[in-house]
């Protein structure tokens, strides 16, 4: 797939603008989102990502437009298994509920900029070591099983090193003070919480983006296509956290699923790897991929209605302890 530097400059203007208008028309004056402005704003993030696939499609051919949908449904399951650890996340500060799409507004934010230094760095690696498809491999493969073994452990953001390092390097305030990040009291310049809650947010999902970039990469070694499909997932994170906020517990086997398609995918790469020493052996196709991640994620959603209807009151079973995405 052939991209030029203008092609990348417009997209991530567009990514921009975005953001933009989340921060200054949506976010600017803090208030609780209602179901039925979460619902909006899912449908036009995850609008917005059908279409740009569509012309990728129609731009691109068939193969790059199966990619880039067969990689938005990889990214867009995972991200909503972030959804847990922002919950905990937010939870754990005791952020008011008026400021939390503020602090997932901000977290997307520094999270876009720091995928795309790792994808930058993931395409180089694939471009010049072809055993980097193995070491991808290798990484999801771990995830998956932690991610089964740890599936009923929960994360502490107070143990993330960069939350441990800043609380060290400033003052904070007890309380948090409107969506400011810092004020002054007694002639001393002091820290919110708000600020503490926006790194462990931005740096959890730096975490997640080591087993989710390699899982895209398994989709499409295309760098644009990846950078795309990171960016469209995350900006739909905040709108999807408000939507499915009240669903998320229903979902009680969504781990156990993206366990079984983080290893389906790191098979997948090592099989491509092995593909490039010898092409006798066969490579798994986006198209396979895209069918088997379906309907993994389709027996997840109906197992768990399954369960939910017999057993009111079920054992968590899709956790929140490992990285996942």
């Amino acid at each position: 797939m052939e991209t030029s530097l203008n092609l990348w400059l417009i997209t991530i203007a567009g990514i921009v603008a975005l953001m933009a208008i989340d921060f200054f028309a949506i976010t600017r004056k803090p208030h609780e989102v209602k179901f039925k402005e979460a619902l909006w704003s899912s449908i036009f993030y995850v609008g917005i990502a059908i279409a740009f696939g569509v012309l990728i499609y129609l731009w691109q051919g068939s193969e790059y437009g199966t990619q880039y949908f067969a990689a938005y449904l990889v990214e867009k399951s995972l991200s909503v298994d972030n959804l847990f650890v922002f919950i905990i996340i937010l939870t754990q500060f005791s952020v008011p509920f008026n400021l939390h799409q503020r602090v997932l507004l901000v977290g997307v934010a520094l999270a876009i900029v720091l995928r795309g230094v790792f994808i930058a760095i993931g395409a180089s690696a694939l471009a010049l070591f072809s055993f980097t498809f193995a070491i991808f491999g290798a990484i999801l493969v771990w995830t998956g099983v932690q991610l089964m073994r740890h599936r009923n452990d929960d994360s502490d953001p107070h143990d993330n090193l960069l939350v441990r390092t800043v609380r060290k390097r400033y003052r904070f305030s007890e309380a948090y003070h409107g969506t400011s990040l810092f004020i002054t009291e007694n002639g001393l310049r002091y820290a919110t919480p708000l600020l503490l809650v926006m790194f462990a947010i931005g740096t959890t999902d730096l975490i997640f983006a080591l087993d989710s970039i390699p899982a895209t990469f398994g989709v499409t070694q295309e760098p644009y296509l990846v950078f795309t499909v990171n960016a469209f997932a995350l900006l739909g994170l905040r709108a999807l956290y408000f939507l499915l906020r009240g669903l998320l517990d229903k979902v009680i086997y969504l781990s156990f699923g993206l366990s079984i398609i983080l290893v389906f995918i790191g098979l997948k790469l090592f099989l491509t790897y092995f593909h490039e020493l010898n092409n006798l052996i066969p490579k798994i196709s986006t198209n396979v991929s895209l069918v088997a991640i379906t309907l993994v994620l389709v027996a997840v959603a109906i197992a768990s209605a399954v369960k939910i209807r017999s057993d009111p009151t079920p054992r968590d079973d899709r956790g929140t302890g490992g990285p996942s995405g």
